[in-house]
């Protein structure tokens, strides 16, 4: 399927739901429409059975520059209700991709600057080339990452998101691995063959359990007490009493590859 007046093209191939921005003319900037687009394609991705992961990814040199200037001018003449409802488009955006209860993929060729950065924050798996840069831009145009920072302190953490927030700086893709913005960084003539890796590794697991680990490690993702740790024995009993949990199981010990989604 294709939506090439929003800038986003999206299909289906061998179980992968692949996105792919294709505004290269901008940089890949986004604006209100491409922000629609990509909620929609993730929502009809999520929903569709035929999909086990979903991958974003971009054509052109750079991966993404962030806000659209068009769109940005635009936003200068909104009201404050307009500017909220706008902002409320790309918040479902970024909470769409982080609760997708099928693994999210980034697969940055290029450079991703202010709110692209927030895409990769809230995916799953997020490979990069060495020649990336990034930054956290807002504050130089008297914004702030608002609806991104959720995203972003979470992978970076508090500290290294003060720096980066307020000095807007350019960090390199080794940087960003090294905050936890990223996962891997390899070649370019390599990040296909690691995307294909991560997904060959997706493919061979349940999806039930592929879903049901992103709800776990969102559950316990806050400070441990009682209440999690009954929460996470909870989680494992109901797990290990599913259809996937009991072929899983059984197929380790007969030595066999399990049918997944069996009854």
């Amino acid at each position: 399927m294709s939506a090439s007046s929003t800038g986003l093209t999206t299909t289906i191939e061998d179980g992968i739901a692949i996105l792919t921005l294709d505004r290269p003319e901008v940089r890949n900037a986004f604006d209100d429409a491409l922000i629609a687009a990509l909620t929609e394609a993730y929502e009809a991705a999520i929903a569709d059975p035929s999909a086990v992961a979903i991958l974003l990814r971009a054509n052109g040199p750079v991966f993404c520059s962030g806000g659209d200037l068009n769109w940005m001018r635009r936003m200068a003449s909104y009201s404050r209700e307009e500017n909220l409802s706008d902002a409320m488009g790309l918040a479902k955006l970024m909470r769409t991709i982080d609760l997708s209860p099928k693994p999210t993929l980034v697969r940055i060729h290029g450079s991703a600057f202010a709110g692209a950065t927030g895409l990769i924050a809230c995916s799953d798996i997020a490979v990069a080339v060495p020649e990336a840069e990034f930054a956290v831009t807002e504050v130089r145009i008297g914004l702030i990452p608002a609806v991104i920072s959720p995203y972003l302190v979470r992978a970076m953490g508090a500290r290294q998101a003060r720096r980066y927030f307020l000095t807007a700086e350019r960090f390199s893709a080794a940087t960003a691995l090294e905050l936890g913005l990223v996962h891997e960084v390899v070649p370019a003539g390599e990040l296909d063959a690691a995307i294909a890796r991560h997904l060959k590794a997706l493919k061979a697991a349940s999806p039930a359990a592929l879903g049901a680990t992103k709800a776990l490690v969102a559950a316990v993702d806050r400070p441990l007490d009682d209440a999690v740790i009954a929460d996470t024995a909870r989680r494992i009993a109901d797990q290990r009493a599913s259809a996937d949990g009991r072929e899983g199981v059984t197929a380790f010990l007969e030595k066999r590859k399990p049918n997944w989604g069996a009854a």
